[in-house]
């Protein structure tokens, strides 16, 4: 396995790295190519002078000038001796000492009848490049400039000893800030990623600290916002398990205890043994419900089955899901208001969307009121139809809003069982929508009801 090491550590190698990345370049552009950069200019300063030279009224005033100003060496001589020199700067000039290397260049210059030549040479007395200019004054009158093409003054040498000593001290400071500046940005990482595993072994009371840097607040909020989703999915899971056991074990008992009786009891008086296999029937009934619920909504989650879009009216296919509620009207006085358009032609997948209307006016009517009405609503809107159903129950209180949707959640837990529910309606009610790109919601007031709505789009 690759050999891995903490993030702070990380940050303190690469920001070392980079900290001696900038003082090594500026090293090598201070010291390695400050010769080079200084060897350019004398060449240009020297080919500048040489022009000074050739133009000058006075040449003596000239040389003297250059050889102050621009720490030059020169000389004017004849084929055999120096007729003058100028050195006033310069300590050690090539043309003041018996250097053969640099008679040997004057005298090739002298022998070449060239009105002007450059020589650029190793001055091995001195171990340095060094820049020879001649020029051919007249027939007898040659002048020669010499320069170091290297900085050899003392002041030279007190800026790169600085710059050394800076340098280390560049070092030792970059070391003390970077370690300060990794555990800046690493503890809050770090903090996190020890919450972040109590967080993956449940823990929910955990509260994951802001910072003020952007990125580690916004991982912050993020994370502070998981939780709480953990939180809530735990809970659902919870009761989801303890409403599909209660849910199967209720059917599932039932259907077990009229069985014995029927084998035990009732098999020898028809007439209770037909109305104890109609209680297992309708029992078995409502374990097909919530396994078909289950199935439908985890099909639709996971994106199984597509939408089978067409063109129907909506208000005919409500008219014949009211009437397979014929029976409760006539035997629990439930009451069904409708309000729509004769015609509702819409473009959806009528399956899905009857199931939508099914769901909504089954939830109604567990949780209407006492008056036991429930309204059906479409009204025609510019580019779709509002669809509502409405109840007219204890309604649900704001914070529980958001959570409605959620499978197995219920108002204040508890619902009357007036139709078989399954407790999923709603899971499946918002699956459906959103696989149409439907908007959707509810809206509530306590003790007067509660209205879920969608638009759908006009065909």
């Amino acid at each position: 396995m690759k050999k891995t090491i903490s993030i702070q550590s990380k940050v303190l190698f690469y920001l070392i790295l980079f900290i001696i990345l900038i003082l090594g370049i500026l090293w090598f552009l201070e010291i390695s190519l400050f010769d080079i950069h200084y060897e350019k200019t004398q060449i240009a300063n020297m080919n500048k002078n040489v022009q000074t030279i050739l133009t000058t009224d006075d040449l003596v005033e000239t040389l003297r000038e250059l050889a102050y100003t621009k720490e030059m060496c020169i000389a004017i001589t004849n084929e055999y001796e120096y007729k003058e020199t100028f050195n006033s700067k310069m300590v050690g000039c090539g043309l003041t000492q018996n250097n053969e290397q640099v008679k040997s260049l004057m005298r090739e210059f002298i022998k070449s009848g060239e009105d002007g030549k450059s020589y650029k040479f190793t001055n091995n007395d001195k171990n340095i490049s060094a820049l020879l200019y001649g020029i051919k004054e007249d027939e007898s009158t040659y002048i020669f400039l010499y320069t170091n093409l290297k900085d050899l003054s003392s002041v030279t040498k007190v800026i790169k000893r600085q710059i050394l000593y800076i340098s280390i001290v560049g070092i030792f400071v970059s070391i003390v800030i970077s370690i300060f500046l990794s555990r800046k940005l690493t503890d809050p990482i770090t903090n996190i990623t020890k919450k972040a595993k109590e967080l993956g072994k449940g823990n929910y009371d955990i509260t994951f600290a802001k910072s003020d840097i952007r990125e580690i607040k916004d991982l912050t909020d993020t994370l502070n916002q998981a939780k709480m989703e953990l939180a809530k999915t735990d809970e659902l899971r919870r009761d989801l398990m303890a409403n599909v056991s209660h849910d199967l074990k209720t059917p599932l008992t039932m259907i077990k205890a009229y069985a014995e009786m029927i084998k035990d009891i009732s098999y020898k008086d028809k007439k209770k043994m037909d109305e104890h296999l109609d209680i297992i029937v309708d029992e078995t009934d409502r374990l097909t419900l919530l396994v078909n619920d289950l199935l439908d909504l985890s099909k639709m989650q996971a994106k199984a089955e597509k939408l089978n879009k067409e063109k129907f009216d909506l208000a005919l296919e409500i008219k014949n899901i009211l009437n397979k509620y014929q029976i409760i009207k006539e035997t629990e006085d439930y009451v069904f208001e409708v309000d729509m358009p004769s015609k509702v032609m819409v473009w959806a997948d009528k399956k899905r969307i009857n199931q939508v209307i099914y769901n909504l006016i089954n939830n109604a009517i567990n949780y209407t009121g006492d008056d036991k009405k429930v309204i059906i609503r479409i009204t025609k809107e510019k580019k779709d139809y509002l669809v509502e159903i409405i109840d007219t129950g204890k309604g649900i209180k704001p914070e529980e809003l958001p959570f409605i949707w959620d499978k197995y959640y219920k108002n204040d837990k508890k619902h009357q069982r007036n139709v078989v529910s399954t407790g999923l309606g709603l899971s499946i009610v918002k699956q459906i929508l959103e696989e149409h790109n439907f908007l959707y919601g509810v809206k509530s007031t306590l003790n007067k009801g509660t209205c879920f709505y969608f638009r759908i789009k006009i065909s």
